[in-house]
């Protein structure tokens, strides 16, 4: 194969993928012709659920342009993968996606197969496939009630997934297709409106948003007006948000920002998506709110959401590979079962038909039908358990992978805190220092001044049906001052050439007295200069990457306008004249953060009288947001929720992670870390301060401590101690790491605890380099901007029940963090019960599998009704309770196993088969040495011992063989015998503690064990004749059946000795059973084992390190 034909799409993304082309190949294709009709069509079943070897075998290898097939199967010209259409480009030679050629309609397709379609596709499954063979062979053999059991279990099966998958796609075809197609105007030439569908709608269309608001049916930018928008559908966040229009750009901006191109994530805040709600709209006179269509279909935010529901990235885990490896040893031992039956048939002169009949029932046998049904039935149960207690699940089979998680990542805002902020107090600044804090600014000498003007109009808070909404902090900022807000109305608006401003009064109460008027003056003159109000003339929202927002506003009556600026206060700080900024702003800063308040700058410029209204609508942010005058702190109080501490202690005790990534300050973030117990009271937290290269400078990476100066050298040496250091950095000095320092992101994650102003791009990023050094990762949100980091982890649970939940595959009613050792705790229990299942139902298999090749050596088998009891009465009773154990208490600090390949549980399947092929072969020989045994006959009555030696010679001469031979005297007793041992290996299989609840405790299983007991017990001591004539049972004496029941008492009494030894902890275990000195199989245990021995690791404070093009280098600092 040479490397040019190799061919990559989505080069570096998710969905990466090789292309290789080929051609169809005439003789290939009548090859596979051949086969398919010697095989009876099973050829073409195996292609078809193989399409990789089916391209292969009927096509020959070409180049990516001449192909006529890829593995997708399409033209030349393009394919369509995943709703994406990729295009073959000639001057790049390779297939890309071009949405300039083609957009196609603009709708988010969710296509319901039919009925007919999703059966054919359900039917044709391997599994069902191997159940219609063996329903064809069982009925050949006269295993009718066997057959229809099993015909009708299917039946039930499939019925149930197809109404399961049908449900699914009906719900998420509504979903998206409500509001999904809408009519819309369209502005054209010469100043024309043309009304179309939205689905006609392609990018470049510059489209009217309608005055009483809209759902978006595509991804638009706003060029005029401003709207205010619900996004929750896309972020969880209930809170709307106001989108301004694109900014204007001035003529001396033109040189620097003509190059800058549209990009979402930067110009979100000008963005209206696809899915979310525009509730209102502020407009011009002349010119109504338009936008232009940048986005259209699948390549929205609301169809790139759907896509990731529609095609989830695969989960993979170690159970359901090991899962088909273990089948894959049963087939093996199918095999040997196979030849064994046809050689012994052959000697003993049987029938072909019989041969072919009996040789492939061992097949059937070895594989249970049943399999598939019994190992979901956990994952149901522990489904319907989380459910009573608040959790939905949309992804069932992510449950067991939560009983491996040993690592959850915390949103901190609405997560591990509460949701709403306290305003803890205000502290001013004046002449360049600060005055003493103050626990409210609702006084009458601040009424007037700037730091009270910058709380009451720098904000983003509107009006919706009369009541303020906007964000929490806004909110309790607006609430402390007692101002009121006036928005104006479309009638007032609709009078002016310009959007009139929103009004900030303050309360009358803190006014000073108005002057008493004399008749003689103008009462409107006097009202006028009497009153004090603030028009918001202009907003910058706030952005996530500038971590800051301001506004222009003017007071009435004076013809300068203001600018006001709130936000992060290492960016203020950063904007205001040095002067005015106090000396001791980064000391008393630190004070707040380490108590972990958030705090928030304010600043203040008076802005130039050239600067009229009309400017200030076009000008860009970079000429407000300079040369400011720092107002002072707000100090909000973000409290701990009640449950985090119990919880985060429950993890600790358990031995998983936690990890918090929020979009906060740093030392906000550390401080809310120390005080849940995340970080102990003795760990020293260092700070990763990263730099990207500049001026021809190397990226670099700066160390220090977060709580001790940098220059305390007395416990430079004691992180080395287990446990005793965390990592901490921000989400510039993260992208930074990612990109110039890979190899050193995996060692910092080890032990990385905060990362503070996080993106959500970034914790998506955070999650993933997680998984990359093979920790099981949860993560926990609130809903807003956490979408990407939930779909991407292991686990995700949204505290959200907004629509953006959808995403997630875990919901919690639950409003905290208690939900997640829930979780954990009841993935323990369904990832232990699967283990429990599986190798209950491979004991099942291989017991069975004895019975029948120890009978076959006498041409025996087991009657039709003694299978359809095994296998009804007993495993499937026995499958659905003893799944039903729920789950521990308390999470212990030991993680179940992650796969069935595993030393302990594969010498527990392989002793227990032992066992019970040991007893099995003793009851066969045994019963044929007995002084009373004989061939049987249906004139033998071995019960009566003198009549039966009397009458033996009478009754040999007489006798009328059963065609089948299944009544006689070896199985009976290996029936007895092995009936017991499928009770006996369920309840030792059967665990309980740590994990799950003793089994005693699970009444449905105890009283399945105890009935089947009984039964067995009753009809082995006390025959009923119609029982044994429908079992094909035979009177045998009773010393017989006494020494039966001592045979399984004894095989009971090895089978739980032989359990429990290989049950006990770790640190007990022979040491040929249990590795201790093997290398750790996970990346972050073996970094972690390589770190331990690293005596440059971790950085020590004050040295740098510096990215270098083949290796990293520490240089310490010179002072």
């Amino acid at each position: 194969m040479e490397k040019e034909d190799l061919k990559i799409l989505n080069k570096g993304e998710e969905e990466e993928m090789e292309l290789l082309g080929y051609r169809l190949c005439r003789w290939r294709m009548a090859l596979v012709s051949l086969g398919v009709l010697c095989t009876g069509g099973f050829l073409l079943l195996l292609l078809y659920w193989m399409p990789e070897w089916c391209v292969k075998s009927t096509c020959c290898r070409t180049t990516a342009r001449d192909a006529q097939v890829v593995l997708l199967r399409t033209t030349i010209r393009y394919f369509t993968f995943h709703s994406t259409k990729y295009y073959w480009k000639d001057e790049l030679q390779n297939f890309e996606v071009l949405t300039r050629l083609f957009f196609g309609v603009n709708e988010i397709a969710v296509k319901v197969p039919s009925v007919f379609k999703l059966l054919v596709k359900e039917v044709l499954n391997p599994f069902y496939i191997f159940q219609l063979f063996s329903v064809i062979l069982w009925s050949a053999d006269e295993y009718y009630y066997y057959a229809m059991t099993i015909v009708l279990m299917s039946v039930i099966s499939i019925a149930t997934t197809l109404y399961t998958i049908k449900k699914q796609y009906i719900m998420l075809h509504d979903m998206v297709a409500a509001h999904s197609i809408v009519r819309v105007s369209v502005c054209r030439s010469n100043n024309e409106t043309e009304e179309i569908l939205s689905t006609d709608l392609v990018p470049g269309d510059l489209i009217i948003i309608p005055r009483n608001g809209t759902i978006m049916p595509c991804d638009a930018v706003l060029v005029t007006g401003t709207c205010i928008v619900n996004e929750s559908m896309l972020t969880g966040e209930s809170v709307p948000v106001t989108k301004t229009n694109l900014p204007n750009l001035m003529p001396g901006d033109i040189k620097e920002e003509a190059n800058c191109a549209y990009n979402t994530e930067e110009h979100k805040r000008h963005t209206l998506f696809c899915g979310t709600n525009v509730i209102q709209t502020r407009f011009y006179t002349d010119e109504l709110v338009k936008a232009v269509v940048v986005r259209t279909g699948f390549s929205t935010a609301k169809g790139q959401l759907v896509h990731s529901i529609l095609y989830p990235k695969p989960t993979d885990f170690k159970l359901y590979h090991d899962a088909y490896l273990f089948l894959l040893c049963l087939v093996v031992v199918a095999g040997i079962g196979f030849v064994y039956t046809i050689v012994l048939c052959i000697i003993n002169k049987v029938p072909a038909g019989t041969i072919i009949i009996e040789s492939l029932d061992i097949i059937t046998i070895t594989v249970p039908p049943a399999l598939p049904a019994a190992l979901t039935a956990g994952i149901v149960y522990a489904q319907q358990r989380l459910k009573k207690i608040g959790i939905f699940c949309i992804s069932p089979q992510r449950i067991n992978i939560c009983g491996q998680i040993n690592l959850v990542c915390f949103d901190k805002t609405g997560t591990l805190t509460e949701d709403g902020l306290d305003l803890w107090g205000v502290q001013r600044v004046e002449n360049g220092s600060f005055h003493l804090s103050e626990e409210s600014a609702y006084k009458q000498n601040l009424v007037k001044s700037h730091f009270v003007a910058c709380m009451a109009t720098c904000h983003s808070l509107t009006k919706i049906e009369g009541q303020l909404s906007g964000d929490p902090l806004d909110l309790k900022m607006f609430e402390a001052t007692g101002w009121t807000l006036e928005e104006a109305t479309e009638e007032e608006t609709s009078l002016h050439n310009r959007i009139m401003p929103t009004v900030v009064r303050p309360p009358k109460q803190l006014l000073p007295p108005e002057p008493v008027v004399s008749p003689e003056q103008d009462m409107e003159l006097s009202e006028l200069s009497s009153a004090y109000e603030i028009g918001i003339v202009r907003q910058f929202p706030f952005s996530s990457a500038l971590q800051r927002m301001s506004v222009v506003a003017r007071l009435l009556g004076e013809k300068r306008m203001e600018a006001y600026v709130k936000g992060a206060p290492e960016v203020v700080a950063t904007l205001c004249k040095k002067e005015t900024v106090p000396e001791n702003f980064a000391a008393v800063l630190e004070g707040y953060t380490k108590q972990g308040f958030r705090v928030v700058a304010l600043a203040h410029r008076r802005l130039e009288s050239k600067l009229t209204w009309h400017k200030v609508q076009n000008i860009s942010r970079d000429h407000i947001e300079t040369n400011m005058e720092f107002l002072g702190l707000i100090v909000m109080q973000n409290k701990l929720k009640a449950e985090t501490l119990g919880v985060l202690q429950d993890l600790h005790r358990a031995n998983i992670r936690t990890v918090m990534v929020t979009g906060d300050n740093m030392l906000t973030a550390i401080s809310v870390a120390r005080d849940c117990g995340m970080i102990p009271p003795q760990d020293t937290v260092i700070i990763a301060d990263a730099f990207p290269p500049h001026d021809g400078q190397a990226a670099k990476i700066t160390w220090r401590y977060a709580d001790k100066p940098s220059n305390d050298v007395c416990h430079i040496d004691e992180p080395k101690t287990q446990e005793q250091y965390h990592f901490a950095m921000n989400g510039k000095s993260f992208a930074v790491i990612s990109e110039h320092f890979p190899d050193m992101l995996q060692k910092l994650v080890l032990r990385g605890t905060v990362f503070a102003r996080m993106a959500p791009d970034q914790k998506t990023e955070l999650i993933q380099a997680l998984q990359d050094v093979d920790y099981f990762v949860g993560m926990c949100g609130d809903g807003a901007n956490d979408c990407g980091a939930l779909k991407r982890a292991h686990s995700g649970i949204s505290l959200s029940e907004l629509e953006a939940s959808v995403a997630s595959p875990f919901t919690s009613r639950t409003p905290n963090i208690s939900c997640v050792p829930s979780l954990i705790r009841e993935g323990r229990a369904a990832l232990i019960t699967s283990f429990c299942v599986f190798k209950f139902m491979a004991l099942y298999s291989i017991i069975q599998y004895i019975s029948v090749t120890v009978l076959y050596s006498i041409l025996s088998n087991l009657g039709d009704f003694q299978f359809l009891f095994i296998d009804i009465a007993i495993i499937l009773f026995i499958v659905f309770t003893m799944s039903l154990n729920q789950a521990w208490k308390e999470l212990v600090s030991r993680r179940p196993p992650s796969g069935l390949i595993s030393a302990p549980l594969l010498f527990s399947v392989l002793t227990q088969m032992l066992i019970c092929f040991g007893f099995q072969i003793i009851t066969f020989f045994w019963v044929r040495w007995q002084p009373w045994y004989t061939v049987w006959t249906p004139l033998t009555d071995v019960c009566n011992m003198s009549l039966h030696l009397n009458e033996t010679d009478h009754y040999d001469n007489d006798t009328e063989i059963d065609e089948h031979n299944i009544q006689n005297f070896e199985n009976t007793s290996i029936f007895y015998v092995s009936s017991f041992q499928y009770l006996i290996v369920a309840i030792v299989f059967s665990k309980g503690k740590p994990f799950r609840q003793p089994s005693y405790k699970n009444w449905p299983f105890v009283m399945s064990v105890l009935s089947l007991y009984f039964f067995l017990l009753f009809i082995l001591f006390h025959p009923v004749e119609i029982i044994d004539e429908y079992l094909e049972i035979v009177c045998i004496p009773f010393e017989w059946r006494v020494k039966l029941l001592l045979i399984i008492l004894f095989n009971a009494a090895v089978s739980v000795v032989v359990e429990g030894s290989i049950d006990l902890p770790a640190q007990k275990c022979p040491p040929w059973l249990c590795c201790s000195n093997k290398i750790p199989k996970a990346r972050y245990m073996h970094l972690a084992q390589e770190l331990s021995v690293d005596p440059d690791w971790p950085p020590k404070p004050t040295t740098t390190t510096e990215a270098n093009s083949c290796s990293e280098t520490a240089l310490p600092i010179t002072s």
